[in-house]
């Protein structure tokens, strides 16, 4: 009965169901020299874990860490994004176009120029609606084309 019950805390023990204290009985058995002949392979895991617990450490741990000043990396990280943006504002302004005066914008002196840049401005926009228009002739065609299809 002994040896079956042995078997079903080792099976619960690799299935990781087993309570502190079975384990214990395993790690007793296994360190006993009457281990039975077909679990004589888990006896060096068990004979090991004893031999781990009993061993101690006998290196020095530094409890003295450096000390890294981290104030003078957020001090340089600020410099360089600082320096980024002002860049980057200097060559904005340095490529932007020159700004024309309110007053230079549209007007003229004959009403003659006027007139012909009036007509022209005109011109371009009304090719640009007829464009637009035409646009939407094809999208009339699909409505219709999709209303005798779809039947709504």
């Amino acid at each position: 009965m002994e040896l079956n019950k042995i078997e079903n805390i080792l099976e619960k023990y690799f299935q990781g169901e087993t309570t502190v204290a079975e384990e214990n009985e395993l790690k007793e058995y296994f360190s006993s020299p009457d281990v039975a002949q077909h679990l004589e392979q888990y006896k060096p895991m068990f004979g090991y874990f004893s031999q781990v617990k009993e061993q101690k450490s006998t290196q020095e741990i530094p409890l003295q860490t450096k000390k890294r000043n981290v104030a003078w990396l957020s001090i340089a990280a600020s410099f360089v994004v600082l320096l980024g943006i002002g860049t980057y504002f200097f060559v904005i302004e340095k490529n932007a176009a020159p700004v024309v005066a309110q007053s230079e914008l549209g007007t003229y002196d004959n009403p003659e120029e006027a007139m012909a840049a009036t007509q022209k401005a005109l011109s371009l926009l009304s090719s640009n609606v007829n464009v637009g228009i035409g646009s939407v002739q094809y999208i009339k065609e699909y409505e219709q084309s999709k209303n005798k299809i779809f039947k709504q």
